[in-house]
């Protein structure tokens, strides 16, 4: 395994344990009350579940390396659509009041990365017995 794999694997274990967190969080926070923020955002409040379970399912899923390639898109999507809903009007460093968008930046990159390549140390691998060429 060569140190670019390694890196990888700790990229998808370390974004999906964040994922998980955030995810998590939604759930704490309540989701009625997260769907009363998203309303208040003009995103249709049912979304607040969706994204809630797209974190957590989609961060157990990364970290173990489920499906990864198609887990990281969807997630790419929902950072998009928090970027242009939600954290656009605070700017790229956030305006004091809310975060900006830079860290869903790199989230999205990290996850572009993870697209594009290939899991090692994966449930995918098993599954699909892939094998060093």
């Amino acid at each position: 395994m060569t140190k670019s794999n390694v890196v990888s694997i700790i990229m998808r274990v370390v974004l999906g344990i964040i994922f998980v967190f955030h995810g998590v969080d939604k759930f704490q926070m309540g989701l009625s009350n997260v769907e009363v923020w998203f309303s208040s955002l003009g995103i249709p409040g049912f979304l607040a579940y969706v994204v809630a379970v797209i974190e957590l399912i989609g961060g157990i899923m990364l970290i173990v390396g489920l499906f990864a390639r198609y887990v990281s898109v969807i997630l790419i999507v929902t950072l998009i659509g928090a970027i242009i809903t939600a954290k656009l009007s605070a700017g790229l460093l956030g305006n004091g009041q809310m975060a900006g968008y830079e860290l869903d930046l790199g989230f999205i990159l990290v996850l572009l990365h993870l697209v594009i390549t290939e899991s090692h140390l994966s449930i995918d691998r098993i599954i699909f017995n892939k094998r060093n060429p």
